[in-house]
């Protein structure tokens, strides 16, 4: 540990002056915030909503030469949190410009607490205020924290009142053992540790060498400690702390924020465009992302590859001022009429774009990687192995147990006061250890999502006839080999494999199940192969803790690791897993006619069975399904498609009033029917879909790239897939009334045409694209080829964030399963559309 102390001597108050550079006072006038060339200083603009704390987008926080590298500025009760640890409530917020003052107002149970910043010429004075003497069980506890994003100090210095020193590229600090764990690093059995600080004085400057990431943090007293997070979880950050003092009301805790301002600094120019490139004959539109104060009036200019190796200036009309959006000014190129094939990229200013083609066919095969890889990765109780490498081992194979009543759980999971299953809380239930796709980065198979893709890739089959086949999957071995053909379709093999799960919770509680997850944190911050997560062996309380033992029947262990099955019946699920299971019929019938009846058997059971009885209202997060009609109609619908029985139907007619109420949603299952249903129903969509349409034209006024872009938790891409794919269901089935732009719009999106940045949302695939994301290899900074990441977050009140840097942003960085199978229909939908158009 690199403790530096003593007084504020003369080379200590040098070291923390802001040296290069004349600092520019800070302002607070044309947005919530301080701000100056080059720095934003947010105050509670972002608050913590509860369910994750670990978000990292909250408190007191940092934008610095363009890129956010401090956040969580606030009153902490540990000196490294982390998702479960707790968090201030915010109370109210209060900005008084005149006076260039920001306070907030929180509260824990026992104190509550004001967060002041005020600007002090090129200053922020950060304190916090007490009412009431901080108590006693929170002395030793309670203290400001201000914490940095490691990616951006790594290969930087720090100086600790003059002393110089190296931050750490990876945690190897001095730790102290507790007698509780603490709830960041994911232990979640026995005694825990916490990190010493590795610096602590009166004076911080961080990377005093690079005016970009230059912070001063002065304290008026006390002392301040800097810890390094990641020696509790892979996904902590530098943090800045000091503890909050014994006794005392008013300003407890003062500290002077200084980040350097570059006078006339702008942020360089993103230019948005479609890292996979463009058709000759389809739009082609770049977006020109600027600093709101860049006044300059240059041109972008299109360049074009010529036999000498040499990039060419090729005629293009002006660019055209689009406006502003959120904290950017954008110019928009359009050179839909170059049609030349070739090799081309995009310059402004000192900017250029990676390459990208202009040529035909060049979304034939983008989602490749999705289909050969990813879904693949994703598959649960399966080995998965690609050449030389093994993606992870056969996981789970000791699911499940039934998981314990009145129990709130993590990620969103909760069971109810009774099972409704024949099984006792803590007891196995045999069967699920089967089929399934792993959620998310995480490890959990939630039915929702399982339901949900099986439903996107049956319509991928029965749309675009997809007969891809790289892929070998044998269920009897529980092997998957990537890049090996076994004469089956991959989209028929992943179709199947999701509905075992759903059959197997069928055949084994007799309804569909909430999910099946992780029983403790541990496991639920599990980074590496997924095999290792458990010991693959089922559960036996009669065997002491670590003990094996094994008979004719298997091998069962004394250790308590097998996942948690949730029960509670929820109408919903059971709808929608009857959906599911009635298009994984359509898609097996003539392949394997008894596995596809077994499936339509089994959905028109749901079905029948839940049209006996009130529905089960049960319903709890993201995990319990959506809105009880619009399963039931999917369940109608998707019925209706496989048998053509007229009961169908004639439910499809009575919930259709309720499905145009929230149209953008039901819309493609809503065009499902069409086929199937009298004229009257067609009758009825069409004002639904006039309507659709007029505001999807709208959206080009709205935003820069005419799409939908949301904010919030969790960025947006899933919305975008969810415009494209209705787009083209709408245009398939109204073209008079909708056109095909949606699709390629939203294509373009994902594939680098988007705020913040301009790299491919899909992992592998176009020319710059993710490849550090949250997946379950993270912790290496790596990627999974073909998923598909939530995208740009927009952060209150104006600022969008892709970050490249740093993996464990969930909310823009975590490939989640349903919009990989989204993605795969709708790049061949764009494929279809190009060769119509060709």
């Amino acid at each position: 540990m690199r403790v530096f102390r003593g007084t504020m001597a003369v080379a200590g108050l040098l070291s923390y002056a802001i040296p290069a550079c004349a600092q520019t006072d800070l302002r607070l006038d044309r947005s919530d915030y301080f701000e100056s060339p080059g720095v934003n200083w947010l105050v509670f603009s972002n608050v913590n909503e509860g369910l994750f704390a670990d978000a990292k987008i909250s408190g007191v926080e940092l934008i610095q030469q363009g890129l956010r590298t401090a956040t969580n500025g606030d009153v902490r009760l540990a000196a490294t949190p982390g998702q479960w640890d707790p968090a201030g409530v915010f109370v109210s917020r209060r900005v008084d410009k005149a006076a260039g003052v920001i306070e907030a107002t929180l509260k824990y149970p026992d104190f509550q607490y004001t967060i002041r910043a005020e600007r002090r010429g090129a200053s922020v004075v950060f304190s916090v205020l007490l009412d009431s003497p901080l108590p006693a069980s929170q002395v030793g506890k309670a203290g400001l924290n201000l914490e940095f994003v490691p990616s951006a100090y790594f290969h930087h210095s720090y100086t600790v009142d003059g002393t110089s020193a190296l931050f750490p590229r990876y945690p190897a600090d001095r730790m102290t053992a507790t007698a509780e764990r603490n709830a960041a690093s994911g232990r979640s059995d026995g005694p825990g540790a916490e990190p010493l600080p590795f610096a602590s004085g009166r004076a911080l400057v961080l990377a005093p060498e690079d005016p970009a990431r230059r912070v001063g943090i002065r304290t008026g007293d006390g002392m301040l400690a800097m810890f390094d997070g990641r020696n509790q979880a892979q996904n902590g950050w530098y943090v800045v702390r000091q503890l909050l003092p014994a006794g005392r009301t008013g300003r407890v805790v003062e500290w002077t924020l200084d980040a350097t301002s570059v006078p006339g600094w702008l942020r360089p120019p993103v230019i948005g465009h479609s890292q996979v490139g463009y058709t000759p004959q389809g739009p082609k539109i770049a977006t020109i992302e600027l600093d709101r104060d860049d006044a300059r009036t240059l041109q972008p200019r299109l360049l074009r590859l010529d036999a000498a190796g040499r990039f060419v200036p090729v005629a293009t009309p002006p660019a055209r001022e689009w406006g502003r959006y959120l904290r950017y000014r954008y110019l928009q190129l359009d050179f839909s009429k170059v049609t030349t094939p070739g090799t081309y990229a995009i310059q402004y200013a000192d900017t250029r774009t990676a390459p990208f083609p202009i040529q035909p066919g060049i979304l034939r095969d983008v989602w490749n990687l999705t289909s050969d890889v990813y879904l693949p990765i994703a598959m649960d109780h399966m080995l998965v192995n690609e050449a030389y490498r093994v993606w992870h081992g056969d996981p789970h194979r000791d699911d499940a147990r039934q998981a314990p009543l009145n129990h709130e759980h993590i990620d969103l999971y909760r069971q109810g006061p009774t099972t409704d299953t024949p099984f006792k809380p803590g007891e196995h239930i045999p069967g699920l250890a089967v089929g399934g796709w792993l959620d998310a980065g995480d490890f959990d198979i939630r039915t929702q999502t399982q339901y949900q893709v099986i439903r996107q890739l049956v319509d991928a089959w029965e749309t675009f006839g997809i007969d891809r086949d790289t892929v070998s999957v044998d269920w009897e071995t529980r092997r998957v080999e990537i890049h090996v053909p076994d004469g089956v379709p991959d989209i028929l093999q992943q179709i199947r494999h999701g509905s075992l799960q759903l059959l197997a919770q069928q055949d084994a509680v007799g309804h569909a199940i909430h999910g099946i997850v992780e029983p403790d944190v541990g496991q639920y911050t599990h980074l590496g192969d997924a095999a290792s997560k458990t010991d693959g062996l089922v559960y036996d309380s009669k065997l002491k803790p670590f003990e094996r033992a094994y008979d004719s029947k298997g091998g069962r262990s004394g250790t308590p690791d097998d996942r948690w099955a949730f029960t509670s019946k929820a109408s919903a699920l059971d709808y929608g897993s009857a959906a599911a299971l009635a298009a994984t019929y359509r898609a097996w019938k003539d392949r394997d006619a008894a596995f596809a009846g077994r499936c339509l058997a089994v959905a028109q059971k749901i079905w029948a069975d839940e049209h006996r009885h009130a529905p089960d209202l049960f319903q709890h997060g993201n995990t319990t399904g959506g809105p009880l009609e619009a399963e039931e109609f999917a369940a109608a619908v998707e019925l209706l498609a496989a048998t053509g029985d007229s009961r169908y139907a004639e439910r499809v007619q009575a919930l259709t009033p309720a499905m145009l109420r929230s149209f953008a949603f039901t819309a493609t299952t809503m065009v499902k029917a069409l086929p199937f249903m009298p004229a009257a129903y067609r009758a009825a969509l069409e004002p639904a879909v006039r309507e659709w349409a007029a505001k999807a034209r709208a959206m080009g006024k709205e935003n820069p790239f005419g799409v939908p872009i949301t904010t919030g938790g969790w960025a947006g891409s899933g919305s975008v897939l969810n415009f494209g794919l209705t787009g083209d269901a709408l245009h398939r089935a109204f073209p008079e009334l909708v056109d095909a732009s949606p699709v390629q719009r939203a294509l373009d999106f994902l594939h680098g045409h988007h705020p913040a940045s301009d790299r491919s949302l899909v992992s592998g695939v176009g020319a710059l694209s993710k490849e550090v994301a949250y997946g379950s290899n993270r912790a290496d900074f790596s990627f999974i080829p073909g998923g598909v990441v939530p995208g740009v977050l927009v952060l209150k009140p104006d600022y969008p964030e892709n970050r490249d840097d740093w993996p464990f942003f969930w909310g823009e960085n975590e490939y989640v399963v349903p919009e990989g199978a989204m993605y795969i229909a709708l790049a061949n939908a764009g494929a279809r559309l190009n060769r119509i158009a060709n």
